[in-house]
């Protein structure tokens, strides 16, 4: 188990926002696997809060 890395980079996820927003609120993408909860936009200071407290690893913020 010799030679064995894992390398990392910036990704550019905001580029891909508005292609692909679109499909997740008309529900073409199911992005459960990136986002852990879901929340209204009204909830969205408890969303940064969760996330900052560790409850919530990625908030999706719903209009």
């Amino acid at each position: 188990m010799r030679h064995i890395t894992l390398t990392g980079g910036v990704g550019p996820a905001r580029a891909y926002i508005p292609e692909l927003l679109a499909d997740v609120l008309d529900g073409a993408l199911t992005p459960g696997r990136a986002f852990d909860q879901n929340f209204t936009l009204d909830q969205t200071p408890d969303a940064y809060r969760a996330m900052a407290d560790r409850q919530v690893l990625k908030s999706l913020i719903r209009p």
